[in-house]
């Protein structure tokens, strides 16, 4: 590996790669951690940001036709396919500041070392800061990953947000023109593959003391919006065994998805969501509302968990005396990681004179949208804290974020397209 960083001082990288995170943050709805959502006004502010900093490293950046920031640097002769790389810099509410983000930020940085350096590679690298990953404006993930990967469809125009402004009306206020979302879209013949540094927004590298891991597969996930419908009654004159309790159901549901989902490597079930509409202190909940999120790394695994739930619930409902409807709000298939690319970044840690670890994504993340388009990787960062994510409180180090540029930077640089028939 180059010597281009000291991971005990911050090195190269680091110090840079944070401070641009820093400035990042400062574009956020709401000063209580990081909120920036799709084609607001913050992520405007943020995306020209990246503009500047790809344009300063020898790229040519803009915005693409649904909102992606995308810097491109040419190969040693123009034209060339391109290898993609980039993470998303939208986030969720009251975020942290790295994840998505630092994805995009190291990749600016060495494309950066590249230029400086006068070094063109045989191919081309487009570095892309994808404009929605979390769908949490439109309730819809991955829009700008899909954009690119030619699998957004028009009919998401139509989508409105909490205000009831459609997703055509804030393209068309961010000087987008919604017409226009297929120019996104790259053709397989000018892509080489996808390969996304992001952090691990979990704890087993923490735990292993390990800087850096090569992602095998990203879990796929299903998820239902679930209403239980029981019999309001007044507190104290129901007797407990006529009560037709709507949330005492959901909560014996609650524990059975919990049961089923324990104790089987990789398959996880969350119910991140549970209400009790209109309810009331001396009143029997007449209905009781929750979410499922059901995610696995194999898809027979995940899909035979999803069968036991829904037979479960329905299980529970019957004897219970209510009623219970899943609606299924999403549904991704895993998507597995390309050996050739895993072998690549294998080389270019155990370069660095780390151990390579393998392990799972339970997080979805952009590079689920390319599977169709081109083979994928990811190259996972450690978090401190525990692993915390999706909180302001995310934090990595700048000794990990100059590490794991390195080895971005070393992986372009040994970087081999696919062979035939490989």
């Amino acid at each position: 590996m180059t010597n281009d960083t000291n991971p005990q001082t911050g090195g190269r990288f680091g110090a840079e790669v944070l401070d641009r995170l820093d400035q990042l943050a400062q574009f956020s709805e709401s000063d209580e951690g990081l909120t920036r959502v799709y084609l607001s006004a913050e992520e405007k502010g943020a995306g020209e940001l990246l503009i500047g900093w790809m344009t300063e490293a020898g790229m040519a950046a803009d915005f693409d036709a649904v909102g992606n920031v995308v810097g491109r640097y040419e190969g040693n002769a123009p034209g060339l396919p391109a290898l993609l790389t980039g993470s998303h810099y939208d986030t969720v509410r009251n975020a942290g500041q790295y994840d998505g983000m630092l994805g995009v930020v190291s990749a600016i940085s060495c494309i950066k070392a590249l230029n400086e350096a006068g070094e063109r590679l045989p191919f081309a690298i487009e570095v892309i800061g994808f404009a929605d990953e979390e769908g949490v404006r439109f309730q819809s993930t991955l829009l700008g990953s899909r954009g690119v990967a030619g699998t957004l469809d028009a009919e998401i125009l139509d989508k409105q947000d909490a205000d009831g402004t459609t997703m055509a009306e804030a393209m068309t206020a961010f000087g987008l023109d919604p017409a226009r979302i297929g120019d996104a879209a790259h053709k397989a013949e000018d892509v080489l593959a996808y390969i996304e540094l992001h952090i691990e927004q979990g704890p087993v590298l923490l735990a292993e003391d390990l800087p850096v891991g090569v992602v095998t597969s990203i879990a796929g996930a299903t998820r239902f919006a679930v209403t239980v419908t029981g019999l309001a009654g007044h507190a104290g004159t129901v007797p407990m065994g006529g009560r037709h309790d709507a949330a005492a159901a959901a909560a014996e549901m609650l524990l059975a998805i919990e049961d089923r989902c324990s104790g089987i490597d990789a398959l996880v079930g969350t119910v991140g969501q549970l209400t009790v509409p209109e309810g009331a202190t001396n009143v029997i909940p007449g209905a009781a509302i929750f979410s499922i999120d059901i995610r696995a790394g194999d898809d027979t695994v995940r899909e035979a968990a999803v069968a036991d739930v829904e037979a479960a619930l329905a299980a529970i409902a019957e004897r219970r005396n209510v009623t219970v409807e899943l609606t299924r709000t999403h549904e991704a298939k895993s998507a597995i990681c390309a050996p050739w690319l895993m072998d690549q970044i294998r080389d270019a840690i155990g370069a660095a004179d780390i151990e390579p670890r393998y392990l799972m994504s339970g997080a979805g993340h952009d590079a689920m949208a390319f599977v169709d388009l081109t083979d994928i990787a990811m190259l996972f960062v450690r978090c401190g804290n525990g692993g915390i994510s999706h909180h302001p409180d995310e934090t990595m180090t700048a000794a990990d974020a100059d590490l794991s540029t390195a080895i971005l930077l070393d992986i372009f640089r040994r970087f081999r397209p696919k062979a035939d028939g490989a």
